[in-house]
């Protein structure tokens, strides 16, 4: 049977002293029943694992003593996900997805036929909120490196901070229903073989009712080149996951 798998943050991950606190404890006291004695797995987020025993568990914290130590490799390429925002909690779904998928950053975007309006307030409890989702989905994939969960942003503040073409390792798609967009299949045969190995993509998924015209020809402008993703009109997880799919297999 797996071992139950709790996060430790980089800040507090200390291998001469691991201990778990705060929200992980909780899960591990309270909801999984955890007790001392028993062996655990805890991660950092950044590559590393241990499996521990629990010590103690005094006051607001569990003492662990750690058997062993592993490192995950770092993905082949680190993908971003640029997800205009759904209404409802389909964000949350597309999140643990996208962890489960290899993400290393996932951006929220505020698009204009975003239904999903935020203030600045709202923005930063929903990030939290997504982060927390991220860290959920680790533990119970074992995917040992945790996307960042940027704060919501519009699609033109993502896109100037962007900037204009990427670099030569670098890959920026858009999910796009035009008749020029192309399968990444077809861009990646594209390639020359002498160019350099890509060492990240973006993807940027829009709404329903798609990006603005506007939206799309910035996106375009900054290098993002159109990508199709079937004939078929996808719902925007899906779509997300979808894209993911197709790049992870290509590129991790």
């Amino acid at each position: 049977m797996p071992k139950h798998r709790f996060y430790i943050a980089p800040s507090d991950w200390n291998l001469e002293s691991l201990a778990l606190s705060g929200d992980e404890f909780h899960h591990c006291r309270d909801v999984m029943r955890c007790r001392e004695g028993d062996r655990v797995v805890v991660f950092n987020g950044q590559g590393t694992e241990a499996d521990v025993e629990i010590v103690s568990m005094d006051g607001g914290s569990a003492s662990l003593k750690i058997w062993m130590v592993s490192e995950t490799s770092r993905p082949g390429a680190a993908l971003t996900l640029g997800q205009a925002v759904p209404k409802g909690k389909n964000m949350d779904l597309i999140v643990q997805k996208a962890t489960e998928l290899g993400a290393s950053t996932i951006v929220p975007l505020l698009s204009e036929r975003t239904v999903v309006k935020l203030d600045a307030e709202e923005a930063a409890k929903k990030r939290e909120k997504w982060q927390r989702v991220a860290i959920e989905a680790c533990k119970q994939c074992g995917q040992n490196w945790l996307p960042e969960v940027m704060a919501p942003v519009s699609v033109e503040s993502f896109l100037g901070k962007a900037g204009p073409q990427g670099k030569p390792n670098e890959l920026r798609l858009v999910a796009a229903l035009t008749e020029d967009a192309r399968s990444l299949r077809e861009m990646l045969n594209d390639r020359d073989e002498s160019e350099v190995k890509l060492e990240s993509a973006s993807v940027l998924i829009g709404p329903e009712g798609d990006f603005t015209p506007a939206e799309m020809a910035t996106a375009l402008g900054n290098g993002f080149q159109p990508l199709t993703l079937g004939p078929i009109v996808l719902r925007s997880e899906t779509a997300a996951i979808y894209a993911l799919s197709v790049l992870g297999y290509e590129l991790l």
